[in-house]
């Protein structure tokens, strides 16, 4: 059975509720997916999975601290041909920065396969709240690399 790995940074649950949704549309189509906050990943581990989905909330217009310090601890694990997936959560100012656009950029350097573009969940405020239909949204995202 393929197995997903979903790994996520929140500050406010906004980016969590994201990873659970996108979590939640693999298993409908029967990916076996484990769900982790970035400070509980093994980078050793890793290699277990078929499919790596990482996202943080976009801050000061680029990658959060946590998921920054994860990436950087990535770059010795073989991760060659994995297939890849980066989201985030952001304001929608075009001035906001992006941290999905960063962390696809350090997976496409690692080696892996990006199955999908990146994808942004776009909040109202830095605390929130998630725009009307994200979760569904990712839900769909979700579906739609477990097809892949």
């Amino acid at each position: 059975m393929r197995k997903a790995l979903v790994i996520y940074d929140s500050k406010f649950g906004n980016t969590e509720k994201i990873a659970v949704a996108l979590s939640e549309g693999m298993r409908k189509e029967g990916l076996a997916v484990d769900c982790l906050k970035v400070g509980n990943v093994d980078p050793k581990r890793l290699g277990e999975y078929d499919i790596l989905a990482i996202g943080a909330p976009t801050q000061i217009l680029g990658i959060s601290k946590p998921m920054k310090d994860l990436l950087e601890r990535l770059e010795g694990a073989n991760l060659q041909n994995k297939k890849a997936f980066a989201f985030d959560t952001r304001l929608r100012s075009r001035f906001g920065g992006s941290a999905a656009k960063g962390i696809e950029k350090k997976l496409k350097k690692l080696g892996m396969t990006i199955m999908r573009e990146h994808a942004s969940a776009i909040v109202g405020g830095t605390e929130g709240p998630l725009e009307e239909d994200a979760e569904k949204k990712f839900q769909q995202i979700g579906t739609e690399i477990a097809k892949a």
